[in-house]
């Protein structure tokens, strides 16, 4: 039996004790949250059976095999090296870390106790991503010659998660004074990794990065709202193939959508998970010719909590690690550099 420490109770907390839930042998054994009341309704759920409102007291739980962490982006670093020197397995949630610098300590630490880490790259779990990496690495379809991926949210426009203005659990992700890298560091993270998972590193980047009035002054209450909520990044490929990452809240009518295209030299595919999560289309052989694409279905994969699980109990850790994720963070961090001098930078 394996047995889970969670770190934070919100809404991606409770996606996690879920997820963990429905493993066969795991089981939650404590969360923890300095709000002792969300913590309280998480132990309800999910019948944990041990609360704690210090991260510290769940770490000398010597039963707790791993911890799953889902705390804002600046609790990750330390949270996620405290537990590693505690011997726990690790999954983070997204972004690793708030630098390059943080991240890279705590591969080190990791890599030093010989824990099992991974980071909540949710979308991995959908079996087209997984097919279109293994179609692209294959050279089925040739050189990739050009990339267009898009991450596409409207909370601040629509109110399908709810309002944004009054929420905690919103507005902090607006808020770089709450510790928030904006919509770079919450979804651009995920689209980078979505469109390079298949292609490749990215060697450059040239960064655009936007913020919009919200509300009067920029502020509501004690959040000030100056986090980028627009990411438009030009990259440039290790492999010489270019393409064009986009991130923002404002595609007004698009909840959660997320697409890619690979065009190569010999075919494409383009994945889209509003249409489906467990199909792509391609466009190969004669058909270029035509113009024509074809869907193709894509057999089922592990989710990632079934893949940490499976890395704890075989040692063996599958991707991605925070070796893989230090990676996008020094992506994120060129983004921000070359946003800053609104120039081209390499990765």
């Amino acid at each position: 039996m394996i047995h889970i420490g969670i770190i934070g109770s919100g809404v991606m907390a409770h996606t996690h004790a879920e997820a963990f839930s429905g493993i066969r042998g795991c089981v939650i054994r404590a969360c923890c949250d300095t709000d002792a009341a969300r913590a309280a309704e998480l132990a309800r759920r999910f019948a944990v059976p041990n609360v704690y409102s210090d991260f510290r007291h769940l770490l000398a739980d010597p039963l707790i095999d791993a911890i799953s962490i889902v705390t804002p982006d600046p609790l990750h670093a330390p949270m996620s090296i405290a537990g590693i020197k505690a011997g726990k397995h690790v999954l983070c949630e997204k972004p690793l870390a708030t630098s390059v610098a943080d991240a890279q300590k705590m591969v080190v630490a990791a890599k030093r106790e010989g824990v099992i880490t991974m980071v909540n790259f949710t979308y991995r779990n959908a079996p087209a991503i997984q097919k279109a990496a293994h179609i692209i690495q294959s050279g089925q379809l040739g050189e990739v010659r050009h990339v267009q991926a898009n991450y596409l949210q409207s909370w601040l426009t629509g109110n399908q998660w709810g309002d944004w203005r009054t929420s905690p659990q919103w507005l902090w992700r607006l808020s770089t004074g709450h510790g928030s890298m904006g919509v770079l560091g919450d979804i651009g993270v995920h689209i980078l990794d979505f469109a390079s998972f298949p292609v490749g590193p990215v060697k450059t980047v040239n960064c655009l990065l936007k913020t919009l009035p919200k509300a009067p002054r920029n502020r509501i209450g004690r959040y000030r709202l100056d986090a980028n909520d627009t990411a438009i990044i030009s990259v440039e490929f290790a492999n010489g193939a270019v393409g064009s990452i986009t991130a923002t809240r404002w595609a007004t009518g698009k909840a959660n959508s997320l697409t890619l295209s690979i065009h190569c030299d010999k075919g494409a595919l383009e994945v889209d998970l509003d249409r489906s999560e467990n199909s792509l289309m391609l466009c190969t052989g004669r058909d270029i010719h035509r113009t024509l694409w074809k869907e193709k279905s894509c057999p089922r994969t592990p989710t990632i909590y079934q893949r940490f699980i499976k890395s704890i109990r075989t040692g063996k850790n599958e991707p991605p690690d925070f070796a893989r994720v230090a990676e996008i963070q020094r992506v994120l961090d060129a983004c921000l550099r070359s946003d800053a001098t609104d120039s081209t930078v390499r990765v």
